[in-house]
Order: C-alpha cells, then structure tokens, then sequence
C-alpha cells in the first residue's frame, strides 16, 4: 500500500546487491512511495548482484562508486544532483564487510590490514559520505540520511567479530556528524538497528541460521524482516520524522530490552510454551 510519503524527494541509494538485502527492498519501497534516487554500489559488488534489474524496475540509473573513495563520493554526488535536478532529500547507507569474517579469521587473531580495510567500509565510508554531501551543500534542509547498524555495537555477539567494532564506529559517526549536519543545514542523521537479517552479507556470520533463530525466540514480536526495515527507513525519510535525529533506532522485534524469553527458556528447562 502506497501512501505518496516520499512525492517528490529525490535520493541516493547505496549497497543493493540482491533481492534480499535491506537496501533493495528500501529501494522497492521508495519507489512505491513515489520517491526518485539513484542507485550505487562498488564496482565489484555491482558485477555480483542484479543491480540493473532493480534499476529497470524503479526507473533509477545505476552510478558505480567506491565509498571509500572521497573522489568517487564527489562524482556520485554531481552526477546523482544533475540526474535527479537538484538537492538531494535522503540518502542510505547500506555498507557492511568484514574481510577477517569472510575469511574465517577470529577477533582474537586479526589480519590488522583486513581490520582496517573493513572499517573505511563499513564506518569510515560512511563520514566521508557526510562530509562530501555536507561540503557540497547537497542536501535539502530537513532531509534526511540514514545508515544500518546492529546492536553488537552495543553488546557482545563473539562471531560477529570486527564488524561489531565497526558498527560502534558508525553509530558514533551519525551522532557527531549529525550534530554539525542538524546546526548548519537543517538535515537529520540516524541510525537504525536491525535484527539479523538473511541477507547475503549477512550469512557470512559464523553459526548465523541458530542466532536467527534464538532472536526470534528473544523478541516478542519476532524479528524484523528486510521489508520491516524497508518501510521503517521510508518513514525516516518521511517528512513524519522531521526532528528525529542523532538516534540509534532498533528495529528489532523488541530483542533490544529483553533479558530472556519463555521460549528461550524452554529450551533450558524442557517446559513446552
């Protein structure tokens, strides 16, 4: 169901790769909201996904940049005001890898060069990403831009590894350069905390299918799917939320504020629920 919640705000959308990951049901979402952006992602990442069937599908061309590139940054962000004509209303940054996970390197036996690869991807991309949209006055007032997080920024979850320090890192990216973005521009900076999610990136994670599972017996109202996140992105760059920023927002089922569940308990004591 559309509700014309983005008529007429134009944006950027980075990290779809697949019809599973967050940012290519977002990318659906805006779309049916009647919202217009422009599509990026790595090079390499682009050549394994099906970028361009989602471009075809929402009418959006498809600008190729690495967002650890502040030249490629400033390229997407002329190219994507001169497709769109003009200031740009949201932005998301979907980013996440972690090269020690992929390659089955634990947190206490890091390839500090892998390490440092993954946080200019994962976090420090994302401070470029402001700081270029910020210089270049891109950004309409009270628009808005959100980055995807997970809540091993806050807590321990062993075989998420360095990615759990990366996201601590994002998070307090958003606050700080949110606060500049809000003062001087008008925008509004948030992150938001997903449950685990199926998503390609996401089944890199060591022993991933189980801690799906334990979440959704965590959370009283079960995990979030990608769609979930997809429309609670939707309403964060809706006029709706026009002074919701410097936030960590958990879209998460309620798993956040649980201590233990009767159904995780279950499995402990024996006791049907």
């Amino acid at each position: 169901m559309s509700f014309n919640l983005l008529k007429g705000k134009k944006g950027i959308i980075f990290g779809a790769l697949d019809e599973n990951s967050i940012a290519w049901k977002t990318a659906e979402r805006v779309h049916e909201e009647g919202g217009e952006f422009v599509l990026t992602n790595a090079p390499v990442a682009m050549r394994m996904g099906q970028i361009k069937e989602l471009a075809e599908k929402t009418g959006s061309q498809i600008i190729p940049a690495d967002a650890t590139s502040v030249e490629d940054l400033q390229k997407l962000i002329d190219q994507s005001m001169e497709i769109l004509g003009g200031k740009i209303d949201f932005v998301l940054h979907s980013i996440g890898m972690s090269i020690n996970v992929r390659k089955g390197k634990h947190y206490t036996d890091q390839n500090y060069d892998w390490t440092q690869k993954g946080t200019d991807v994962s976090a420090m991309s994302f401070h470029k990403l402001m700081q270029t949209l910020y210089k270049s006055d891109a950004m309409n007032e009270w628009g808005s831009i959100v980055a995807l997080t997970y809540m091993a920024a806050q807590r321990v979850f062993p075989d998420y590894n360095d990615m759990a320090d990366n996201k601590a890192y994002l998070e307090s990216v958003a606050r700080s350069f949110g606060y500049f973005f809000g003062r001087d521009k008008k925008v509004r900076v948030n992150t938001i905390s997903q449950s685990p999610t199926p998503t390609t990136a996401g089944s890199g994670v060591k022993g991933f299918d189980g801690f799906i599972s334990y979440a959704d017996k965590m959370s009283p109202l079960g995990n979030a799917t990608a769609m979930d996140c997809a429309n609670y992105t939707v309403a964060m760059f809706s006029d709706l939320t026009k002074r919701v920023t410097l936030q960590n927002l958990y879209n998460d089922g309620g798993f956040s504020n649980m201590g233990v569940s009767d159904a995780v308990m279950s499995t402990f004591t024996g006791e049907e629920q």
